[in-house]
């Protein structure tokens, strides 16, 4: 027998053992069996006996502690510490206050499918649903956006009212203090709703259910602070904002400015112990409005009123509008999108220690309280308003296409076209996954602060290149503003979505990757926590099982990422039906290689890796596109799995998997270690990369769906305002695609006529006339082609106006700060 077989014996075993992720006295035990078997059927003896050495030599120092520990572990834990990051308070928070979600499956490298799937399905309330039926679908029909964004630049005061009135800005607040209580889902489906009329309406609605005072309130608040103020918020007496981003600080939120001095000051006539506040703040949503603000601060007690520490840290604090010295500046106007926003000064001005959010017990606990609230927050709104816009911009672009005719031509049969319809439908699809999934986490009590960071980047990039595309198909319908216009006002405030609540850019490059490889990972924080640990022995023996653990885990990781690759991932235990389960394996395959990477990224780059924000951001796209995958599926499984909807699923899903190689190829392609990057290019991508982007043939099924009346075309526009009303534009375009269709054959039949007929008549009237007196249409015929004409004049109808009409209210609009004048 071959000199060799003990050798591919002793592989064989192992990388079986790594696969299955068996543990190392089984590992040991399989492969002296192995051994054994091939001395028994004659294997090579001295190759044998090397064999056994091999695995002896791995094996006794690894399974016995009192040589593992002095011997290996020791050694190993000074070195980790010395490559250890270090991590600032400001880090070590973030990473505490986030909880992990099915995210820490898809770096386990063998996502537990069962997790997902028996997360329950996303469901509302019977008051969420009526809410939605009921005062919901009101405030739509009232919302003019045209009237909004260019004639008022502000709601009308009846919308205010009406908001007010029915508790919109107290759907999270709990019923006991007189607000709507609802879960962070229903708040996502109101959102959604509002925002598929008006990104004004939405983003008002939605700031004061997102990050602000209520939010903090609910978590943090003292009972007499609960009991004043949350009242008073769910039934719109106070309107809310808050001030975080300032001129030097604005993604940087830790490093503000603007400070508070403990000091004893008069409030509502009595002397107390309070703070002295200076601040500048900028780009505040509701500002101009606010009656109560919302403050973040850096706190200091240099007297020691009440304490030893003198810098405190970061507080948040509650100030009412009236309260000397503080100013609210003059509006700003964010890309011509007039919801309420501006700058918020104060100089001295003093508060008393009860104005702090949750009290003196929580001063300087402001990041610990801001970074718990914004997984929430970014969690709900942006994602929200994306899949709203998004959705209502799929089914309205879907009904144009068909209805707008250029040669004789449907515009979405044009493969051009085709390819941007494509892409709309696949993305809204996905948008949607993706938003209602992180709200989902947070309705199950979830701190979400991987897939907040996911949810909010993904919805918005996808969000804007749905807003492109739509602009793109539907040509001058969009760059012409005005009443009839469904589409431009999305398009110019798409890139505000990309810049609030945290920059995208900085997002992809430091957040997700950077905070999903350490809290999602199941071994880097246990591992960094025990290293720190003040008992020696507690130390060496909680680090030993960790990083022994993690040894294994990359091992395993190793071994599967290189056999799905060599695969192709079509084989292996997957869930799913016969038509998902490839899509579960090409994931698992994914989750491996993502698990793999990680791990060799923090090994050899250890703290650098910060500063690799190229790398980082693309693992996280990679983390990023698997998650989103994974909404898709969950989504799918959820809607009973429609076989109507598949071209949609394909569609992402493969669009998905493309920006995963894509991503990985950039990442293994620059590795800052050339040589290392060769070897995990060979472990990742053994055949070289496979995942290619949605065929057009499949483009055209998903553009099919949305020019057609359909279940998965219903699906995908559920849950947005798509009544054909007087203010609704996209609303009336939606309702005319089932008359269009229907008239579609009468049409060619009217048009082969006249063209093979020589009909006289010149005007569609009189055209219409002859052709049913010479017997070619009926007269039901001619109604029918009457309407189609009417419907598609409406459809391809935009405004002009009166040059007054669109000159500015007042000329002091336009005018240079003279500071900076010529």
């Amino acid at each position: 027998m071959s000199i060799a077989i003990p050798f591919i014996a002793f592989l064989l075993v192992g990388a079986i053992a790594a696969y299955h992720r068996l543990r190392l006295p089984v590992w040991a035990a399989l492969t002296a069996t192995a051994l054994v078997a091939c001395w028994l059927l004659g294997a090579n003896g001295t190759a044998t006996v090397v064999a056994a050495i091999v695995t002896a030599v791995i094996a006794v120092p690894l399974l016995l502690p009192q040589f593992r520990l002095p011997f290996i572990t020791k050694p190993l834990l000074g070195f980790y510490t010395k490559i250890l990051p270090p991590l600032s308070e400001t880090e070590r928070v973030a990473l505490e206050a986030g909880t992990v979600g099915w995210e820490g499956q898809l770096f386990s490298g063998k996502p537990d499918w069962d997790v997902l799937h028996n997360q329950p399905r996303p469901t509302l309330s019977a008051d969420e649903q009526a809410f939605l039926d009921g005062p919901v679908e009101e405030l739509c029909k009232m919302i003019d956006d045209w009237q909004i964004t260019h004639v008022d630049a502000d709601l009308s005061p009846e919308l205010w009212d009406f908001i007010k009135k029915n508790k919109f800005f107290g759907m999270i607040v709990p019923k006991e203090y007189g607000g709507l209580g609802f879960t962070a889902l229903g708040n996502h489906k109101v959102i959604q709703k509002l925002a598929s009329m008006s990104s004004v309406v939405s983003s008002t609605v939605g700031v004061p259910n997102s990050l602000g005072p209520a939010e903090l309130l609910m978590h943090y608040g003292t009972q007499e602070q609960k009991d004043h103020y949350l009242p008073r918020l769910a039934d719109g007496r106070e309107v809310p904002c808050f001030g975080l981003t300032g001129p030097w600080a604005g993604s940087d939120a830790t490093s503000i400015p603007d400070y508070g001095i403990v000091c004893m000051g008069e409030w509502n006539g009595a002397r107390v112990v309070g703070v002295k506040l200076t601040f500048d703040k900028r780009y505040i949503t509701l500002a101009p409005v606010a009656t109560l603000i919302g403050l973040a601060f850096r706190m200091y007690d240099p007297d020691g009123l009440i304490g030893d520490k003198q810098d405190i840290g970061i507080t948040l604090a509650l100030l009412p509008r009236d309260t000397a010295g503080v100013e609210i500046g003059r509006r700003a106007m964010p890309l011509n999108s007039p919801f309420q926003n501006g700058p918020i000064r104060g100089k001295d001005v003093f508060i008393p220690l009860s104005q702090l959010i949750g009290g003196e017990a929580y001063a300087g606990k402001g990041w610990q309280m801001l970074v718990e609230c914004l997984s929430i927050g970014r969690s709900i709104t942006l994602p929200s308003t994306a899949s709203g816009g998004s959705k209502f911009g799929a089914v309205v672009t879907g009904s144009y296409a068909r209805i707008r005719k250029q040669f004789g031509l449907s515009v979405g049969r044009f493969e051009g076209v085709e390819e941007a319809l494509a892409r709309i439908g696949g993305n809204a699809y996905t948008i949607s996954a993706l938003a209602e999934a992180s709200a989902a986490a947070v309705a199950r009590g979830e701190l979400p602060a991987v897939p907040s960071t996911i949810s909010k980047y993904h919805c918005t990039e996808l969000g804007r290149e749905v807003a492109r595309d739509t602009m793109d198909i539907i040509g001058g319908k969009g760059i012409i503003l005005g009443p009839r216009n469904f589409a431009g006002r999305n398009w110019q405030a798409a890139p505000i979505m990309i810049t609030v609540e945290g920059a995208n850019i900085m997002t992809r490059s430091l957040m997700i990757f950077g905070q999903g490889a350490i809290l999602c990972h199941p071994w880097v924080l246990k591992e960094m926590k025990a290293a720190t640990l003040p008992d020696p022995a507690e130390r060496l023996r909680e680090f030993d099982r960790n990083l022994f653990g993690h040894i294994g885990f990359a091992i395993s990781n190793a071994v599967r990422s290189f056999w799905f690759g060599l695969t192709s991932a079509r084989l292996g235990k997957a869930p799913g039906d016969a038509y998902t389960r490839r899509y579960y394996r090409k994931l698992n395959r994914y989750s491996a290689a993502l698990a793999l990477c990680a791990d060799t990224s923090m090994l050899l780059l250890g703290g650098k890796l910060k500063f690799k924000e190229s790398l980082s951001g693309r693992l996280g796209d990679v983390l990023s596109n698997l998650y989103i995958a994974s909404a898709l599926l969950k989504r799918y499984q959820d809607e009973g799995c429609p076989v109507t909807d598949q071209p949609l699923l394909a569609w992402s899903i493969h669009n998905a998997t493309f920006k995963i190689e894509k991503a990985f190829s950039g990442a293994l392609r620059n590795f800052p270690i050339r040589p290392v990057g060769w070897l995990l290019w060979a472990l990742v991508f053994p055949l070289g990369r496979r995942a290619q982007y949605p065929s057009d043939r499949l483009g055209h099924k998903v553009a099919s769906l949305l020019m057609s009346p359909n279940e998965a075309r219903d699906r995908l526009g559920k849950g947005v305002f798509l009544t054909p009303t007087a203010n609704n534009p996209g609303g009336r375009i939606a309702s005319y695609l089932q008359k269009a269709v229907l008239a579609e054959p009468v049409e060619r039949k009217f048009l082969k006529a006249l063209k093979q007929k020589g009909i006289e008549a010149h005007d569609f009237a009189s055209q219409l006339e002859e052709g049913v007196r010479e017997g070619w249409i009926t007269a039901d015929e001619r109604r029918q082609l009457e309407e189609l004409r009417e419907l598609t004049i409406d459809t391809i109808s935009v405004d002009d106006f009166d040059p007054s009409e669109l000159r500015a209210a007042t000329s002091e609009i336009g005018k240079r700060d003279s500071r900076y004048a010529a």
